[in-house]
């Protein structure tokens, strides 16, 4: 009955939060978390969209690299004054990105215009990949990933260069809940040898139920969470039903039936954070200013 990885219209989901707060409440969807990448435009649209039974977590998925390649955090419960302007220009950088595969494509061979979005929002690859169906250069999205946009393909572009123990000292200064992204599905190391490393950065907690993850990862991962003194999380990574399908093929709302006990612990982490962070900005402030 939780859900804390699921995307919007406002990142690379094909549902608006308003839609989704109405497929979760169908789904049996007791806690939902709102975690576009990079944004947290979503939030307000979700809150507004919720009733009574649902309760929404706010959060973001927010792209850092490790070893050159993509590694992404999840954060939960972030102040969200202190991330307006990082987020400003990690936006930026995903526009400057989807740009410059646009011109790879069109230097293979492939044009595409692509269109300004609302704002808050930046084309990812899968909205290049939906173009590229709607342009018959391909039949499908995954096709598109496949040939062209997936890591070490001909379009391939990384993310500007934001280091993932960066990217967890920014939610841990907006006194975030951090968590790693489905670890199994990172290509760039081992999970169990870098773990100590991001742990010793700041890292707060594991995806650990996640689809991409068998049930052997899933218990190594509970392991790991013990030793570490670790959070667990867990989510659908939801992206909406497909553009071209118009059916879920990745993974349901709510399938994975993640126990809804997860959620406390993160809040109550959250709240430390943010007195954490509270008592930090306290202790700037020059004797005699709060006197």
């Amino acid at each position: 009955m939780l859900e804390l990885h699921c995307h919007t219209t406002f990142s690379d989901g094909t549902l608006t939060p308003t839609e989704l707060v109405d497929a979760a409440v169908n789904a049996g969807v007791k806690a939902l978390a709102i975690t576009d990448h990079d944004t947290v435009s979503g939030w307000d649209e979700a809150l507004n969209a919720a009733p009574a039974a649902l309760e929404i977590v706010p959060g973001l998925e927010l792209s850092t690299v490790y070893n050159e390649r993509s590694l992404h955090i999840l954060g939960f419960y972030p102040d969200r004054e202190r991330l307006i302007l990082p987020l400003a220009e990690r936006l930026e950088g995903r526009k400057r990105r989807a740009q410059t595969i646009v011109k790879k494509l069109a230097d293979l061979g492939y044009p595409l215009e692509l269109s300004e979005m609302g704002e808050g929002m930046a084309a990812g690859r899968p909205h290049i990949a939906s173009l590229m169906v709607k342009a018959g250069y391909v039949e499908s999205a995954r096709e598109a990933f496949d040939r062209f946009l997936a890591d070490d393909k001909p379009a391939f572009v990384q993310y500007e260069k934001f280091g993932t123990a960066d990217g967890i000292e920014l939610l841990r200064s907006c006194g975030a809940v951090s968590v790693w992204a489905h670890p199994y599905l990172f290509r760039g190391g081992v999970v169990e040898t870098m773990l100590p490393e991001l742990v010793e950065a700041g890292l707060m907690g594991i995806e650990v139920y996640h689809p991409s993850h068998t049930l052997y990862q899933v218990d190594k991962l509970k392991n790991l969470c013990a030793k570490y003194n670790l959070l667990m999380t867990g989510g659908s990574d939801y992206h909406g039903p497909s553009r071209e399908t118009k059916r879920d093929e990745y993974c349901g709302l709510n399938r994975l039936q993640v126990p809804l006990e997860l959620l406390e612990p993160i809040k109550m982490a959250a709240v430390r954070s943010s007195e954490a962070l509270h008592s930090k900005s306290q202790a700037t402030i020059p004797s005699g200013v709060l006197s």
